[in-house]
């Protein structure tokens, strides 16, 4: 198992099966945790470690532990294991949706911004809308849900006639799969879990604005990309090695490469919109290669 995991790291563009790997054993260690915990009588220490990693409804209390904007991402509920299953199971289908598309980075890149609008929406409501702050939850909020979301409704708006085919249900096209979370979420924004549905709407805008705005040649996550791509450089340096042969192609006087080896934010644009229409297999050869160079940017 060990090996797998470290293959799946390895792994060129499969950030949708990492990211579901951190959660799952971050998901075991709190669980063994939480049983040696009560076996031990130490209920005390396990309640102290899930009360500094889950998002708390107060900024007077967050302030004291900002780092639970990212952490809470990253647990879910231990009373079951139907909350992450689910959760685990819808960024697999849409997480290998997208890489197939955009490329692991810009995943990454909405999962943090999904679970960081997620948060922010769940502290703004709990302090500033009257009819939250009379039900502050003691225990917080924890849960992928708000970068599952982002996720989906990010694949939804960039390839809203893309199927997938359900059991039991048949051939969906996911702009309705993704319609239907966003409206459940809507409806749970008041009862039992009223702060989470909150996240999962904060969550499924960003997903939407972050396709619409990369359609329009804005990427808003490419900080995420850069902060990720620092810390990989300081983990592991990279070795320059320089490589000439005869057969290189030629670059302009510039020393850029050839135009023909540029793609324009046009024709991504006119790839996409093919895609949407007729789905990826309609594509050219010449125009996969281009969105997948694109998609390494």
């Amino acid at each position: 198992m060990l090996d797998d995991f470290k293959q799946a790291f390895n792994r060129y563009n499969n950030a949708h099966v990492q990211i579901i790997i951190i959660n799952v054993v971050i998901f075991l260690a709190l669980a063994v945790l939480r049983v040696f915990s009560a076996i031990l009588q130490a209920d005390g220490f396990f309640e102290f470690i899930h009360h500094n990693i889950a998002i708390p409804a107060l900024f007077s209390d967050f302030v004291e532990k900002p780092w639970t904007i990212i952490t809470y991402a990253f647990v879910h509920d231990l009373s079951g294991i139907l909350h992450i299953f689910f959760n685990m199971l819808i960024l697999y289908w849409f997480g290998r949706l997208f890489v197939e598309y955009l490329g692991s980075d810009k995943l990454i890149a909405v999962y943090v911004l999904g679970f960081l609008a997620g948060g922010i929406m769940f502290l703004l409501a709990y302090n500033l809308i009257p009819y939250y702050k009379l039900n502050i939850p003691a225990g917080g909020m924890v849960g992928a849900s708000a970068a599952v979301n982002a996720v989906v409704v990010a694949c939804a708006t960039l390839l809203p006639n893309y199927t997938f085919f359900l059991l039991l249900l048949g051939p969906i096209r996911i702009k309705y799969i993704a319609a239907f979370f966003v409206v459940v979420s809507f409806i749970g924004t008041v009862g039992t879990n009223e702060g989470g549905n909150l996240a999962h709407l904060g969550g499924a805008l960003i997903g939407y604005l972050y396709i619409k705005q990369l359609k329009a040649g804005r990427n808003i996550g490419g900080w995420v990309t850069f902060v990720l791509d620092w810390f990989r450089r300081m983990l592991k340096p990279e070795t320059r090695v320089k490589v000439t042969y005869r057969g290189q192609r030629k670059k302009t006087k510039e020393g850029r490469k050839p135009a023909t080896d540029r793609v324009s934010q046009d024709e991504i644009d006119a790839i996409l919109d093919k895609i949407s229409e007729g789905g990826y297999e309609s594509l050219t050869r010449e125009e996969k290669e281009k969105l997948f160079n694109a998609s390494r940017k």
